[in-house]
C-alpha cells in the first residue's frame, strides 16, 4: 500500500531576477507536513557581473489565507515574519503584496524593499526556513513556487527580486491518480460500445 504524505522534496528549483541582473537563487528541499512549511534557499549569484544578497524573502500565496504565520526555525537568525507587506512599486511591481515576509530584523522598516546586506544571504550560501500557518488546501509545490527573493547590492549597489516565472509541475502520484481515472474512463467507453455491438 501506497502512504500519501508528505515529504522533503530532493529536487529544487530556480528562480530568476525580473530586472535581468543575472541573479538567481535556488529553493530546494521543501516540504509541508501539517500546518509547517519548511524550505531551503541558497544564493547562486557568484558569478562577476551578477552577484547580490538576499535580504527578504515574500510569499504570494494562492487564496485568502490569515494572518497566523510564525517563524517556527531559521539557521539565519537575522530573520523575523511581517504579513501583509506591499511589494515594491515600479519594474519590481509582480505582485500587489505578500501574505507574509520573511524580513531582515535590522531593516527597521517593515517593507519588502529594504534590507540590510550584512545580515542577508550572501552569495554562495543557504539558509534554512520553517514556517508555520495556514496552507490549507495548497501543496509543498504551490508554497514553494510563490516565493520571491530580495536582492540588495546587486553588482554593487542596485537591487531585483527574483521569482518563479512557471507553475509548479504536477507530482507523480497525481499524474498517477490522473491517468488511472482517464483509462477507467476509456474502459467504460470500450464496455459501451461493445454492448451496443452486440
Amino acid at each position: 500500500m501506497m502512504a500519501l504524505n508528505s515529504v522533503a522534496r530532493a529536487d529544487s528549483f530556480t528562480i530568476t531576477g525580473v530586472n535581468g541582473t543575472g541573479v538567481t537563487a535556488s529553493i530546494s528541499n521543501y516540504s509541508l507536513v501539517g500546518n509547517q512549511f519548511t524550505f531551503t534557499i541558497t544564493n547562486t549569484s557568484v558569478a562577476p557581473g551578477s552577484t547580490g544578497t538576499i535580504t527578504n524573502l515574500g510569499f504570494a500565496l494562492p487564496g485568502n489565507r490569515a494572518n497566523n504565520f510564525t517563524l517556527v526555525s531559521s539557521t539565519n537568525s537575522n530573520y523575523t515574519i511581517a504579513h501583509d507587506l506591499n511589494a515594491t512599486s515600479g519594474s519590481q511591481n509582480f505582485v500587489s503584496s505578500f501574505d507574509l515576509v520573511l524580513i531582515d530584523k535590522p531593516n527597521g522598516n517593515p517593507t519588502f524593499g529594504g534590507g540590510s546586506v550584512k545580515n542577508g544571504i550572501a552569495g554562495g550560501t543557504s539558509a534554512t526556513f520553517t514556517i508555520a500557518g495556514d496552507f490549507s488546501g495548497l501543496t509543498a509545490d504551490q508554497v514553494a513556487h510563490a516565493i520571491f527573493a530580495r536582492f540588495q547590492a546587486v553588482n554593487g549597489d542596485g537591487s531585483d527580486v527574483a521569482g518563479n516565472g512557471t507553475s509548479p509541475v504536477p507530482e507523480p502520484m497525481s499524474m498517477l491518480l490522473f491517468g488511472t481515472g482517464l483509462a477507467g474512463v476509456a474502459a467504460r467507453a470500450r464496455r459501451r460500445r461493445q454492448g451496443a455491438k452486440e
